[in-house]
């Protein structure tokens, strides 16, 4: 039986990084895999997360079971964390397997909500969302999303796609830090899309996974609250891989909001049964973390300083690699990098420009040009802002 297996095609992110790994060259920049790391190539474990972890050492008496949905205590602090004072009463929520399971089990319970709906994604989007979508055999429909001439949002054309979305349709949405391009809405932006919606009807599902990598964690988090206090119903997956540092423990979240009461409690009891079928329980260990940090007010300062730390260095990365192309340029076409906010930024280079540059100098980025801001430091900067120029992108 196993043999009728089909091969698989591999995944472009983690061939990549094999790719990488197996280059003997020194100084070779690995700007691939989306995970933040500091300017000596690491990935640390935060201050805060080293705390919590000894508390929890300390303190836990038991590894048995938590609950279905995962421990209350994680799911309110992050319900605090993503939508503050928005929506009380309003949320069902379940523990996921990162981010990435946050998402699967909001498209396997759109499934059961609407068999017919429709998902709408950004052109582009996350990898993985096409490749989960496609998967589970699910409709979807891309809305254009980044213009690659101003490497800004295709704002126009992008309302123009969510506007096709009916009644009981899906809009996905990425909340801020928008992955691959680093290309984000602006404020009265949102609150367009938010009135499309309003009128279309379709559900927002937002993609929350960058929260505090941006313009800050409250600052990250208003278009979805924004969109939580307009519409009746919406669907958040969040992730703590990133902004906790936790890559590994695999601890996301999936909220919904609904406008009733009972809405809501069917909504808790199919998401608990969604997590019944694929793994029962939820992992317990980093989303203990996380809400030993939030739930103590010093643990919680030292997390958002080291948070804040992270921020400002990516946005020092970019205004260095902005303003060193500007210099060997002697034009300002690259100052979108500048304004891109999170981990990533699209270049706009062709795919035959990436490989050269990988050829070239032993750059390493995904074929569509995203560039992981966060793989860069101050030595390496001057190296790719070259190799850029004379890739001739």
């Amino acid at each position: 039986m196993l043999g009728n297996l089909k091969p698989q095609a591999p995944d472009k992110i983690l061939s990549l990084m094999a790719e990488f790994k197996a280059d003997t060259r020194q100084g070779k920049i690995d700007l691939g895999v989306g995970v933040y790391k500091d300017p000596n190539g690491l990935t640390p474990v935060m201050r805060a997360v080293k705390a919590a972890e000894q508390k929890i050492w300390e303190t836990q008496n038991s590894k048995s079971y938590t609950a279905l949905a995962g421990e209350p205590e994680y799911r309110d602090a992050m319900a605090g964390l993503v939508l503050g004072d928005t929506a009380k009463g309003r949320v069902a929520s379940v523990g996921t397997v990162g981010g990435t399971g946050a998402i699967r089990q909001a498209l396997e319970l759109i499934r059961m909500a609407n068999p017919d709906a429709v998902v709408h994604v950004s052109d582009p989007t996350w990898p993985n969302h096409l490749s989960i979508l496609n998967f589970m055999g699910q409709a979807y429909e891309m809305y254009p999303y980044f213009d690659n001439e101003t490497r800004g949002v295709a704002f126009d054309a992008m309302l123009d796609g969510i506007k096709r979305a009916k009644k009981g349709d899906v809009v996905l949405l990425h909340g801020c830090c928008h992955n691959p391009t680093g290309a984000n809405p602006t404020a009265e932006q949102w609150n367009a899309i938010a009135e499309v919606l309003e009128q279309t009807g379709a559900i927002p599902l937002i993609d929350l996974a960058y929260q505090g990598f941006g313009d800050g964690l409250d600052e990250d988090a208003a278009a979805t609250r924004m969109i939580a206090q307009r519409l009746p119903e919406v669907l958040i997956a969040a992730s703590c891989s990133k902004n906790f540092g936790i890559y590994r423990e695999r601890t996301g979240i999936l909220m919904t909001l609904t406008s009733d009461d009972k809405a809501r409690d069917l909504s808790q009891g199919a998401m608990a049964f969604l997590n019944r079928q694929n793994y029962s329980f939820p992992p317990d260990h980093g989303a203990r973390i996380v809400s030993t940090i939030l739930n103590d007010a010093a643990l919680t300062q030292e997390w958002k300083t080291e948070l804040e730390d992270v921020r400002q260095t990516m946005l020092g990365l970019r205004t260095q690699l902005a303003e060193e192309l500007r210099t060997l340029t002697g034009t300002d076409r690259f100052d979108f990098i500048q304004r891109h906010r999170g981990m990533f930024s699209r270049l706009g280079a062709t795919p035959e420009q990436v490989e050269k540059m990988k050829q070239d100098a032993g750059i390493y980025m995904v074929g569509d040009s995203r560039l992981n801001i966060a793989g860069l430091n101050r030595d390496s900067i001057p190296v790719l802002a070259r190799a850029i120029v004379e890739a001739g992108v």
